[in-house]
């Protein structure tokens, strides 16, 4: 069953990836905070992206986690900071697997809403980010938890 699940979630984030985007290729780096790992992102258009991580929270006893959000990104500040900083929010997905060796060793299935600022480097293909992130977990037991973290990501082309 988690395979399946977890096949589902990586099959529906790469059948998203478009060939074009706000930023050019396809972004890669560390997410830093709950939780900490890779960090990935792909441009849709100029305001929305599709981003993922794979990483671990400290939080649970070291657990493994998987996510995948849907953003739309807005541009909050002034004329000259248009293509600089923006606010983006968005909607998401997320498998959290405990560790094995603990006795509660069960995989949690939620849902992120993502808020935070992206730096966006004019000059070069790398961006800077904050986001705090409300999670509804929704399985194996309904519950509230709230990520935050900060990162980096390069660009590839």
């Amino acid at each position: 069953m988690n395979r399946k699940i977890l096949l589902v979630i990586i099959a529906l984030f790469l059948l998203a990836y478009p060939a074009y985007g706000g930023m050019d290729g396809f972004g890669i780096g560390v997410i830093a905070g709950e939780p900490t790992g890779l960090s990935i992102k792909k441009w849709i258009d100029d305001k929305s992206a599709i981003d993922g991580s794979l990483a671990w929270s400290f939080i649970d006893d070291t657990a493994f986690q998987i996510h995948s959000d849907y953003l739309r990104h807005k541009i909050v500040f002034t004329e000259e900071f248009k293509s600089r900083l923006p606010f983006y929010y968005g909607v998401g997905a997320r498998i959290k697997f405990k560790d094995k060796d603990k006795e509660d060793d069960d995989v949690r299935v939620g849902i992120r809403i993502p808020v935070g600022l992206t730096y966006l480097f004019k000059e070069e293909p790398v961006d800077l980010f904050i986001e705090i992130v409300p999670i509804l977990d929704l399985a194996p037991e309904t519950d509230i938890k709230l990520n935050a973290a900060v990162g980096i990501r390069f660009y590839l082309k």
